[in-house]
């Protein structure tokens, strides 16, 4: 009488299909999950860059800006790229070390294929000294759209007050949008 160890064929069909069905629920979930918190990650990352520019305008008694900066230094309409926040004594948008200017913090571009849009043409935010934002026109709102997941968008809006507020959840469809009630979308 010889004994086998081991599964039979069928076992290991069986366990084989329950595996790929789990592994079929399962991965949709997961790549969800990523994405909702690269989406807050980025979310929270900014809004803490926006309190920084604020904070730094009031403790410095400068006009600070945030802005992705081109080659030449100026501010450009570029959101996806590098992020800067500096003191912007002349309040011209252009980081400029030689007139005692100096760069507060960066923030790494993000995900390629994701969008980050300040309003649909604005190239800089610029917080007076009082931590108002300087200059008519620069209240909008910050919008990051994830590649192939526009129903994750989230923002954060930005009063002429200086003060910012992240977007919250609709509670009838759990999208985000801003306190008066309109979506959060990329152009």
């Amino acid at each position: 009488m010889s004994k086998y160890i081991g599964f039979t064929m069928i076992e290991t069909l069986v366990a084989l299909a329950i595996l790929i069905s789990l592994i079929t629920i399962g991965v949709p979930s997961l790549n969800n999950f990523i994405v909702s918190s690269r989406v807050d990650n980025e979310i929270f990352t900014l809004h803490r860059l926006i309190l920084t520019a604020r904070n730094s305008a009031l403790t410095h008694n400068t006009s600070v800006t945030l802005c992705p900066l081109n080659s030449k230094s100026q501010c450009k309409n570029s959101w996806h790229l590098e992020l800067s926040v500096f003191t912007d004594n002349n309040n011209n948008k252009v980081y400029e070390p030689t007139l005692n200017e100096r760069m507060v913090v960066q923030k790494a571009p993000i995900k390629a294929g994701d969008k980050l849009q300040y309003g649909k043409t604005r190239i800089g935010l610029t917080y007076a000294a009082t931590g108002h934002l300087l200059g008519w026109g620069q209240n909008a709102t910050f919008s990051y759209c994830p590649e192939y997941h526009n129903d994750k968008s989230r923002g954060i809006i930005v009063h002429t007050s200086g003060r910012a507020y992240v977007s919250a959840a609709n509670k009838t469809n759990s999208k985000d949008v801003k306190r008066s009630g309109a979506k959060i979308k990329c152009f």
